[in-house]
């Protein structure tokens, strides 16, 4: 047992070296390590690897080994020659034919918020996103730096599609849904466009990225065309009532600091938009993961 100072420092070298970590898994996926091992037929030598992946053998070797240490990656060692494969979490989430990967969204994070982030600091003294100095993006066109090519375009929506693949079903069970006969998933340019007429309105991920005037503008068109008994179908990541937890909704919501126009929310701050804008009977429900859902109706 070491002393509390020396827990303290472990902690704060586990928190410093956080961006390190992110940079292995995010290495890893863009070099294909995860891809290659789910092909290959059994498992790889580092110098297979680095061969196939044309990447140099010492930094391959140290990649891999970092990897069985984040758990991403197993060793096993055949002839005194160690031989590398997936982990079954890597199988899953990180080979692109994983029936769960989150490949997209890991790339879309290395090459988009990973570069924001860097301006976190500037995001907190301005209290703006920071894609004019990541990407050269005016700040209020917040989706500019997304859609920089087609290829980032596909890489988001994706990754998004990823997302739900592992989340979307615990949402969307947090309610019964069958009093809405016809629902729209609300995407495009939602401020400007012609809305459909709906039962219901999802709205997966799309409060967090505005600010309260333009969320409640938002909610105010949607009023306009939702049907009678109607409501709104909310799906963010809830901050606790004092706003101080989960971690990862409040890291969430410094995300949407660095990239966007908005924030992370509590319950009580969805009501507070929610009502105003003509949708009173609000009810939150937690699912136990990362995204939560808010129903409120007409």
């Amino acid at each position: 047992m070491g002393s509390p100072e020396d827990q303290a420092y472990r902690l704060l070298k586990e928190h410093c070296n956080g961006f390190m970590v992110s940079q292995v898994l995010f290495s890893a996926c863009e070099l294909g390590v995860f891809d290659l091992l789910a092909e290959a037929p059994g498992p790889l030598a580092s110098a297979e690897v680095a061969a196939r992946l044309a990447s140099s053998p010492r930094g391959t070797e140290q990649l891999l080994d970092a990897c069985v240490s984040l758990k991403l990656l197993q060793v096993d060692v055949r002839r005194g020659k160690a031989v590398y494969g997936n982990t079954e979490l890597a199988s899953t989430y990180l080979a692109r034919t994983g029936p769960r990967s989150q490949q997209n969204m890991l790339l879309y994070m290395a090459r988009t918020t990973y570069t924001c982030w860097g301006h976190l600091a500037e995001a907190v003294r301005e209290g703006r996103n920071q894609y004019l100095k990541a990407f050269g993006a005016p700040a209020e066109q917040l989706f500019t730096a997304i859609y920089r090519s087609e290829a980032e375009q596909l890489l988001f929506m994706r990754g998004l599609q990823e997302v739900w693949s592992v989340c979307g079903g615990s949402v969307l069970a947090a309610f019964d849904l069958s009093p809405f006969p016809l629902i729209c998933d609300l995407g495009g340019d939602f401020f400007t466009d012609p809305l459909p007429h709906a039962d219901l309105y999802i709205l997966a991920r799309v409060l967090h990225d505005w600010s309260d005037e333009k969320c409640s503008q938002l909610l105010a068109r949607i009023h306009h065309a939702c049907k009678a008994g109607g409501g709104v179908l909310v799906i963010e990541s809830l901050l606790d009532a004092d706003g101080r937890g989960p971690l990862t909704t409040q890291l969430y919501s410094l995300n949407m600091l660095v990239q966007t126009e908005g924030r992370e929310r509590t319950a009580a701050q969805y009501r507070a938009l929610l009502a105003p804008a003509g949708f009173p009977r609000v009810h939150c429900r937690r699912t136990g993961g990362t995204y939560d859902a808010v129903l409120a109706r007409k």
